[in-house]
């Protein structure tokens, strides 16, 4: 992973634990030969908490600009639109659940 700038949704800053909708905040790590937080940015929730709700265009646009630095961002779940939203900016989703520490 030489090189890459990642996003983690983490509610406790230990783990991969949380759903992209749900994220209030985003863990930034640069990955090199190991894996050194940067800082933390926080965000409103794109999730109203209704699985049916609509997409935020405007929600998703804010969010998107925290992350357009970002390759990767590792989460527990993500939307279908929101996974290829971030796609066409060039950020992966992957759907990762546990320890930050086992990314490296």
């Amino acid at each position: 992973m030489a090189g890459l700038r990642i996003a983690i949704v983490s509610t406790d800053g230990a783990n991969v634990n949380n759903h992209f909708g749900m994220a209030k905040r985003f863990l930034i790590y640069d990955c090199n030969d190991k894996i050194t937080f940067v800082e933390e940015r926080q965000t409103e929730s794109l999730s109203v908490g209704d699985p049916d709700h609509s997409f935020d265009a405007k929600k998703f646009g804010r969010i998107a600009s925290l992350l357009k630095d970002c390759s990767k961002i590792y989460v527990t779940q993500i939307g279908e639109v929101p996974a290829s939203k971030l796609e066409e900016l060039g950020i992966e989703p992957v759907i990762h659940e546990g320890p930050i520490a086992n990314i490296v």
